[in-house]
């Protein structure tokens, strides 16, 4: 079955029921060491997960590492070119779990990003980036620690499905005449624009299933969570893209109101059914007008529209979620893109899930790690039906390669997700503990070490690992 690489000889496959991991205690879970800095943060992650597990199990569960080969490692072994090798593909299709370090883009061969083609080889659609404060940690915000959300980021669509086009190419061209001359003067929406005939051409798919199958996911999430924080959010540009970001969020909102009908209210069934709570003999039309400050702006034909909203809602639901009922179930809202950048800054306690496309969550996930102290402590995980893949979500930073110095923080807490994932939460709340502790003692490394008032000397990748193991059974 493999070329150049032997599993382990002991331990048991990871298998997949509805899309969840039935998980034995002695899991065979293949390693991606990462190039550049995954010389270093690799073996401090591992050192770390394997102490946890063993506190917390005495025995009783073992993980099993597989070492495969992706990026600059599998070249050297696999032959030039050779980023992405089979047998690498296969393990992780075979064991279904798996946990990376950082990787290369590749300079020639063909594959625009390996993390992209892992994502898309495997379906991995969720991309999950958790963004939480450790006490201590330097942060530019003023107050990180009111930010704790959950980005779920669709991972295989929108314009990281890379159809694309150079401009001046013979198809991109072709493409180019067809929309002008056919396509755009047979949708009378899109009047007389053109597109210029010097374009690069770019595709942005977004589907129903693709939408709502991570909606599912991030529902679900949201209803393992304390009910203050049961809250799932569409975030969207489709007051300008209508028919792709608009489309996610009608898709979303369908979703959660017929798969989780009885756990959750949207937003603005919330405010219908609060305006009927606290004036039992509200008319149909009054409570249309509270919920739409511009009703009497709104043609007859759109009011009548609110009011029949108002009347199917309170038809419906109001049984089940009337009285105060709804205020115990996941809150389902959307915002604009834009807007929740600005608010996860200024408002970032009123946010807990957010569910968004491909690029939103790039950006997204990013800047809430910038709150939270950095990409070096934002974990990830790539979760589909049968396969999950959880990884560091910063650079190689080859210069800092070997030295023992760059933070193992975004890996380790991407196997904290992993335990979580695999419902091993007793040695997952070791290693929050255990980081946790380590950061607020000022057991840190450079990255952190230098913005800490005043400086503090910096530890190894190395010792820090060992610093948040000491720390598991410490207070």
């Amino acid at each position: 079955m493999y070329d150049k690489i032997t599993p382990p000889a002991s331990g048991a496959k990871i298998t997949f029921k509805n899309g969840e991991p039935i998980v034995p205690d002695n899991p065979i879970i293949p390693f991606i060491r990462g190039d550049g800095t995954g010389i270093d943060i690799w073996p401090a992650t591992q050192k770390v997960l394997d102490a946890a597990v063993k506190a917390a199990y005495k025995g009783q569960r073992e993980i099993s590492w597989f070492k495969v080969y992706v990026g600059d490692e599998a070249c050297d072994l696999y032959g030039t070119y050779q980023y992405l090798p089979q047998d690498s593909l296969t393990a992780i299709k075979e064991y279904g779990v798996a946990i990376k370090g950082p990787l290369t883009t590749p300079i020639g061969g063909g594959i625009r990003s390996l993390n992209v083609a892992l994502r898309q080889i495997f379906d991995l659609y969720a991309c999950v980036r958790p963004c939480r404060y450790y006490a201590g940690t330097p942060s530019p915000h003023k107050n990180p620690e009111k930010l704790d959300v959950i980005v779920y980021r669709e991972n295989t669509e929108d314009i990281y499905l890379g159809i694309e086009w150079r401009q001046g190419s013979e198809i991109g061209d072709r493409l180019i005449s067809i929309l002008n001359n056919e396509l755009i003067p047979a949708t009378p929406e899109h009047g007389k624009k053109r597109i210029p005939l010097d374009s690069g051409i770019g595709i942005k798919p977004i589907s129903k299933k693709g939408s709502q199958r991570l909606v599912r996911r991030a529902m679900k999430h949201a209803l393992q969570l304390p009910k203050n924080k049961q809250m799932v959010t569409l975030v969207h540009k489709g007051n300008i893209m209508k028919y792709t970001e608009g489309a996610f969020r009608d898709w979303g909102y369908e979703l959660a109101t017929s798969e989780f009908r009885q756990e959750c209210v949207t937003e603005r069934e919330s405010w219908i059914l609060s305006n009927k709570e606290n004036n039992s003999h509200i008319t149909l039309e009054e409570n249309a007008r509270q919920i739409d400050p511009g009703f009497n702006a709104l043609t007859e034909e759109k009011q009548s529209l609110i009011v029949k909203e108002v009347e199917t809602v309170l038809n419906s639901i109001w049984e089940t979620h009337g009285n105060g009922k709804w205020k115990d179930l996941v809150m389902v809202n959307d915002r604009i893109a834009d807007s929740i950048f600005q608010q996860i800054q200024t408002r970032p306690d009123e946010y807990s899930i957010l569910a968004t496309m491909n690029l939103n969550g790039d950006y997204l996930s990013d800047a809430a790690a910038a709150i939270v102290g950095g990409l070096g402590m934002g974990p990830g995980a790539n979760i589909g039906d049968e396969c999950a893949i959880f990884e560091a979500t910063h650079g190689t930073a080859p210069k800092h390669a070997g030295l023992d110095r760059i933070n193992p923080g975004s890996v380790i807490l991407s196997g904290v997700m992993m335990l979580e994932y695999l419902g091993w939460q007793e040695a997952a709340d070791l290693i929050k503990k255990g980081l946790g502790d380590a950061i607020a003692n000022q057991q840190v490394t450079y990255d952190l070490a230098r913005l800490m008032e005043p400086p503090v000397e910096p530890l190894k990748c190395s010792e820090f690992a060992e610093a948040i193991i000491k720390h598991f059974s410490h207070s």
